[in-house]
């Protein structure tokens, strides 16, 4: 099965309080970016134990579950990544067999887009398309909080038609509203439609552990559900992420580009979850987007956000 994992941006970060098991409660809306994504396919290897040669597989490939990346390099061991522990969950919860993954890398790592979460939600839904193992929607977003505290929302957005080539951020399109550690999540309305959506990236990259080190929870302020439901022109003074005071602190160029995207014409622009990606709505198409940038970002992405 091949799946489309697509990233998210965040609509508004507010981190409320610390919790006692060292996690933070926090409230966002997350909203998937259906054009910018990794490609992922999970294939069984269980065949090669049961069939006798000549079988459809390639030489090179063992009867030994593995991950095979093209496109941007991960950042650490493949058995260490989200995607192989993803994996190795449903074989020790289940005992399903082996499987081969394989991942074209495309959303930029150490950027709060996502990207690793999605990656793992699409291993997820994959393996239980590939074994037959029929776990429901609510068991696979389950076992993705196990994984990470954003693999939930994913499992559920990437359950919306993620091989589709077609399509954006649209209203009722899988936006959550995220709350606790941003595994429970409820779906909201945010009407988006008609809009440009920029993304850039600088070379820093922002841990999230460096980001929550920064932080001071706080749960004063309106709720972000009456926030979203002001016009987008009235968000660039009440839609905060907490993360961006520290962070640009630390990092001045991630705020620069904020900075920039405004001057390109952006109508709203924030930092998306830890960082450091910032993203930009646009009425019109940004055509000046890139030039306003300069040489500071080493990753862009334009979309329309359709209807």
């Amino acid at each position: 099965m091949e799946i489309r994992a697509c990233c998210k941006i965040n609509l508004g970060l507010r981190v409320l309080r610390r919790r006692a098991d060292g996690f933070h409660d926090i409230e966002t809306v997350m909203v998937p970016v259906r054009g910018l994504y990794d490609d992922l396919s999970v294939r069984s290897l269980d065949f090669l134990s049961t069939t006798p040669p000549p079988y459809p597989a390639p030489a090179a490939v063992a009867a030994n579950s593995a991950l095979e990346v093209t496109g941007d390099a991960l950042d650490c061991p493949p058995e260490m990544n989200i995607c192989m522990r993803a994996l190795r969950l449903l074989q020790q919860e289940f005992g399903i067999g082996e499987a081969l993954i394989r991942l074209r890398k495309r959303v930029p790592t150490g950027a709060g887009l996502g990207g690793g979460s999605a990656d793992a939600a699409a291993v997820l839904i994959s393996v239980n398309e590939e074994f037959a193992m029929e776990l429901s929607d609510a068991e696979l977003e389950e076992l993705g909080a196990r994984l990470g505290s954003d693999v939930p929302f994913f499992v559920r957005a990437l359950g919306r038609g993620s091989g589709k080539a077609e399509g954006s951020l649209k209203k009722n399109s899988g936006a959550q509203l995220c709350t606790g550690r941003g595994e429970a999540m409820e779906p909201v309305d945010v009407d988006l439609g008609g809009l440009w959506l920029a993304i850039a990236k600088p070379s820093v990259s922002v841990s999230t552990a460096e980001a929550y080190a920064g932080v001071t929870p706080s749960e004063e302020g309106p709720s972000l559900s009456e926030i979203l439901a002001r016009p987008v022109q009235e968000w660039r003074e009440g839609l905060v992420n907490d993360f961006e005071t520290s962070v640009f602190a630390r990092h001045q160029e991630i705020g620069r580009l904020k900075e920039a995207l405004y001057r390109a014409g952006a109508v709203y622009a924030s930092m998306s979850g830890s960082g450091s990606a910032v993203y930009g709505l646009y009425e019109t198409r940004p055509e000046l987007v890139a030039a306003e940038l300069g040489g500071n970002h080493i990753f862009l992405h334009v979309e329309q956000i359709n209807n």
